[in-house]
């Protein structure tokens, strides 16, 4: 029989990007770090993929199903293990670490995923099921868990973006006959710190107060 002929076949990558829905979810973490949430669009998504943006609509539904899919990459970095094995204060303790890591290295998706639903990422969902089951068990009331939780994350957002802040945002150099006491207090905490992070060691502090609190509550309601 006479071979039949073929096109020759291209060597190399494929001229044409291969998206999944995790392809286009980092993308646009990549772009959201670069462009802030301001500059994140679907065109320049597409852009920064090499396709068409009609190309994107068949992995993702729209910009929020995007953002959804963003949501559920920063989360995956979430520990939630200890709430299997450890008491619900332990937990949550190596969880605020976990999750104040997980975003302040994106602090553009601070703002942004703090105030959107969660609709759509349903990785992050299974995340918040396993602290909520953890809590329930431990014994606090159900209608108390989120809003604990909702508590918990203020303040690890708060301190996730203190964690990019300038280390010298309060030195009052300058200044220090205006505000005496201030200037003090400044001076004993850089000698108190040495060479850790103001903002590591502010969260530390914040977390234990907060979690000293949270155990006298649990106290008072846990059935």
């Amino acid at each position: 029989m006479a071979e039949i002929d073929r096109p020759a076949r291209r060597v190399g990558r494929p001229r044409t990007t291969v998206l999944t829905r995790d392809l286009i979810a980092h993308a646009a973490l990549r772009l959201l770090d670069e462009s802030g949430a301001d500059g994140f669009t679907m065109a320049r998504l597409a852009q920064a993929l090499r396709v068409r943006p009609s190309a994107l609509y068949n992995h993702v539904e729209g910009k929020e199903d995007v953002i959804a899919a963003v949501r559920e990459l920063v989360s995956d970095r979430i520990d939630v293990s200890a709430f299997e094995t450890e008491p619900w204060d332990a937990a949550m303790l190596a969880w605020a670490r976990s999750y104040r890591v997980a975003f302040a290295a994106h602090p553009p998706t601070i703002a942004l995923l703090a105030t959107l639903p969660l609709t759509g990422a349903l990785r992050t969902m299974r995340m918040y099921d396993v602290v909520v089951a953890a809590m329930v068990r431990a014994g606090w009331p159900e209608g108390d868990v989120l809003p604990t939780l909702v508590a918990v994350e203020s303040f690890i957002l708060g301190s996730a973006l203190d964690a990019i802040a300038p280390a010298d945002m309060f030195d009052p150099s300058g200044a220090e006959d205006e505000v005496p006491a201030f200037a003090s207090a400044y001076r004993a905490r850089s000698a108190a710190l040495g060479e850790a992070a103001p903002a590591d060691a502010a969260f530390e502090t914040g977390l234990a107060a907060l979690l000293d609190g949270l155990r006298v509550r649990f106290a008072q309601v846990a059935g």
